[in-house]
């Protein structure tokens, strides 16, 4: 149902669910299973400002989330004119893991629900992997994903392109026909259906205030979208 947030609890609606359940289930990290991108956008944008890139938060949410540093940094460079000075994508790296250690939380609900699908799952993400470690340790999920996390250092490009979910399915063994990915990003779905796969897409992050529904997700190829991790084993049996 393109533009809606099927499977959102808002109203009790009932989950709409078909076809047969997947193989293996692949997560992205930031938004989806931490709340990571509220305190990431702000931090990226206040180092952008100081190297004169006038940027709001919200354009720098719309742009670039759900891509790596690397990506972004090249398009600052050829859509603002501003190159990074030496060490400026490490210094704003370690302040947004500075403001992880006092505000980064799991998603209300994410650990029990992916303890509880009875899929084989994995981690992959557009985040370094001192970042992810970071981020999944902090909040108590990484024993959930141990050995089972793929960062996008590890192919040769990012989101929007396939290669990391492709990476990580190679990695665990399954066919990508058989994966389903839960994002929360317009490039990571778009990465996720260029590779084969089905997709969910979450909006339970703050950086979906804008737009619950996730119209942009749905657009971009998202079969749901959800908000509630109540919902997720119901619409994995039934993707």
């Amino acid at each position: 149902m393109a533009g809606s947030a099927l499977g959102v609890r808002a109203g009790k609606e009932a989950i709409e669910t078909v076809g047969t359940g997947p193989a293996l289930v692949i997560f992205d990290c930031d938004g989806v299973l931490v709340d990571s991108e509220p305190i990431s956008l702000a931090c990226l944008t206040a180092g952008l400002n100081r190297i004169g890139v006038g940027i709001d938060v919200e354009t720098v949410r719309a742009r670039f989330a759900g891509t790596s540093m690397a990506s972004i940094m090249g398009h600052i460079e050829t859509d603002y004119g501003v190159a990074a000075p030496d060490g400026f994508v490490e210094a704003v790296k370690a302040e947004t893991l500075r403001a992880f250690d006092a505000e980064l939380r799991a998603m209300a609900g994410v650990a029990q629900a992916v303890a509880a699908i009875g899929v084989p799952t994995c981690v992959a993400s557009s985040s370094d992997p001192v970042r992810l470690r970071h981020s999944l340790g902090l909040t108590g999920l990484l024993p959930l994903f141990e050995g089972r996390v793929f960062s996008s250092s590890e192919v040769p490009r990012g989101k929007p392109f396939p290669d990391l979910f492709l990476h990580a399915a190679a990695c665990m063994g399954a066919a990508p026909e058989t994966c389903l990915v839960i994002e929360d990003s317009v490039p990571g779905v778009t990465a996720a259906r260029t590779a084969g796969m089905r997709v969910l897409g979450f909006t339970g992050g703050g950086h979906w205030a804008h737009d619950p529904t996730g119209a942009d997700l749905t657009r971009a190829g998202a079969a749901r979208v959800f908000s509630d991790y109540r919902d997720l084993g119901p619409l994995v049996a039934g993707t």
